[in-house]
C-alpha cells in the first residue's frame, strides 16, 4: 500500500450500527445462544467440578441465553472496573441486546467468577481452559509446525521473514474458541484479502532497533508461531525490546496468558533443532529484558482500544510498531461495528496513538480496509468469508 493511501484520513466515518447478537441467524447469535453454551459443556466435562460450581455454570447457561444481564457481586474485586466499563448501564437488559463485544467479555468473567477462579478455596486461580490450550499446544499440528523451522534456513531472508509472518497471521486458526462453536479449520490456507507485509517489512527495517509492542491473541500453536517471529525481530536487531501483551487471566477460552507463555517457551526448548535454539534464546531475552510480558488490565475490558488508558496509549505510542493479533483484537481496533467494508483502515484507526499493523484472521462480522472489487468478489462467491475463517489480512495505518 502507497505510504500516501495510509496516511490520508477522511474527516468523516459513515454511519455504523454497534454490533449486537439479537438478530435471528446472524453470527453473533449463533455465538452467544450456541457457541457459549457449548464451551460451558466442555468446561464441566474437563474438570471435576463440585455440584455448586456446576449448578452456577448451568445457571450462567440460562441467563446468557434467556435471561437479562445480572451485576457482579457487591464484594466482587474488580466491580468498580465493570461499572465504569458500563455494567450499570447494561443491568436488565437482554444479553443479545448489549454490545456484541462487551456481552462476549462479560460472558468470560462471569464464567471465572462462577468457577471461583477468583476466590480464596483450592479452585483459585485454575484456569479453566488450560486442558484444552495445552492439548493444542502438544498436538500433531504444533510438533509439526515446529519442526518445520529446520527448513528455514534453506530460504532466502526475505522469504523466510515472509514465511514467519504469515504463520504468525494464519496461527490465528488454531483459536480454540472457534474450534468448539464448529469452525472449519481444515480447509485450505486462508486467502489474503488485504496485504500490507511488505509495507510492515520495509517498516520495521527502517525503523530497527526500538520497541515493537505485539499483542498476543491465542495461546498454544499462534503462540509458538508469534514468539518464532519476535526471535526473529529481536535476532536481526530490527527490534532492541520486544513487549509482548497477554491477559491478565483466562480469556476467549484460548487467549493467551503470561502462563501460557511459559509454556509455549518451554516447549520450544524442549523441542530439539531449530526450535529449541529459538527457545532458548527467547529465555534469554525474557533474562536480559529484551522481552518482556505485560498483562495490562485493559486487555480483558469489554471496550475498543480508542477507549484505553493514559499509560497503555502512552506504551503504544512509544514503539515502532504495534501488532495486534487476531480477531478479538482486531474488533477492539477499529471498533466493532456495521462499517461498510470499504471503510478505509487508516479512518477508524486514527486515534491510535501510534503506527500500528494487524495481523488477522477473520472470523467475525467486522472488516475494514477492503478494495471494493476484493468485496464484491467475496460477496459473490455466496460464502461466509467475513466469520468462516477461510481468510486473512495484514493492515497496516499511521507509519
Amino acid at each position: 500500500m502507497p505510504e500516501e493511501s495510509r496516511r490520508a484520513v477522511p474527516t468523516a466515518l459513515p454511519d455504523a450500527d454497534v454490533i449486537t447478537s439479537d438478530a435471528p441467524g446472524s453470527f453473533p447469535r449463533s455465538v452467544m445462544c450456541e457457541r457459549h453454551p457449548a464451551l460451558i459443556r466442555r468446561v464441566i466435562e474437563a474438570f471435576p467440578y463440585p455440584s455448586e460450581l456446576r449448578a452456577r455454570l448451568y445457571a450462567l447457561r440460562e441467563e446468557a441465553t434467556e435471561g437479562v444481564i445480572t451485576p457482579l457481586d457487591e464484594d466482587a474485586h474488580d466491580r468498580d472496573a465493570w461499572l465504569e466499563w458500563g455494567l450499570a448501564e447494561y443491568v436488565g437488559t437482554p444479553w443479545t441486546r448489549a454490545p456484541f463485544l462487551w456481552a462476549e467479555s462479560y460472558f468470560y468473567r462471569r464464567l471465572l467468577g462462577a468457577l471461583d477462579y477468583f476466590g480464596t478455596g483450592p479452585w483459585q486461580g485454575v484456569d479453566p481452559f488450560a486442558p484444552f490450550k495445552r492439548a493444542e499446544l502438544t498436538g500433531a499440528e504444533a510438533a509439526a509446525e515446529v519442526g518445520a523451522l529446520d527448513s528455514l534456513t534453506e530460504l532466502t531472508p526475505r522469504d523466510r521473514d515472509r514465511a514467519l509472518l504469515l504463520s504468525s497471521l494464519w496461527g490465528n486458526r488454531a483459536d480454540l474458541g472457534f474450534q468448539v462453536g464448529g469452525g472449519d479449520t481444515s480447509a485450505a490456507v486462508p486467502d489474503l484479502v488485504c496485504d500490507d507485509s511488505a509495507d510492515l517489512w520495509e517498516l520495521l527495517e527502517a525503523r530497527a532497533g526500538g520497541r515493537v509492542c505485539l499483542v498476543a491473541d491465542n495461546a498454544g500453536r499462534e503462540l509458538l508461531s508469534d514468539l518464532v517471529l519476535i526471535d526473529t525481530l529481536l535476532a536481526s536487531d530490527r527490534a532492541r525490546e520486544v513487549v509482548l501483551h497477554v491477559k491478565p487471566g483466562p480469556y476467549y477460552v484460548s487467549d493467551a496468558t503470561t502462563a501460557d507463555v511459559l509454556d509455549g517457551l518451554r516447549h520450544l526448548c524442549a523441542a530439539g533443532g531449530a526450535a529449541e535454539r529459538t527457545g532458548t534464546r527467547l529465555w534469554r531475552a525474557m533474562v536480559h529484558g529484551r522481552l518482556r510480558v505485560r498483562a495490562h488490565p485493559f486487555s480483558c475490558a469489554p471496550l475498543p482500544y480508542r477507549d484505553m488508558p493514559a499509560d497503555l496509549a502512552e506504551e503504544f505510542a512509544s514503539a515502532s510498531v504495534t501488532l495486534m493479533k487476531g480477531d478479538l483484537n482486531y474488533r477492539r481496533l477499529v471498533g466493532d461495528r456495521h462499517w461498510p467494508a470499504t471503510t478505509p483502515f487508516a479512518a477508524v484507526t486514527a486515534y491510535f496513538p501510534g503506527t500500528v499493523a494487524a495481523l488477522r484472521t477473520l472470523k467475525s462480522d467486522v472488516v475494514t480496509g477492503l478494495d471494493r472489487a476484493v468485496v464484491d468478489g467475496l460477496e459473490a462467491g455466496g460464502k461466509a468469508w467475513r466469520t468462516s475463517g477461510t481468510h486473512a489480512l495484514v493492515q497496516l495505518a499511521g507509519a
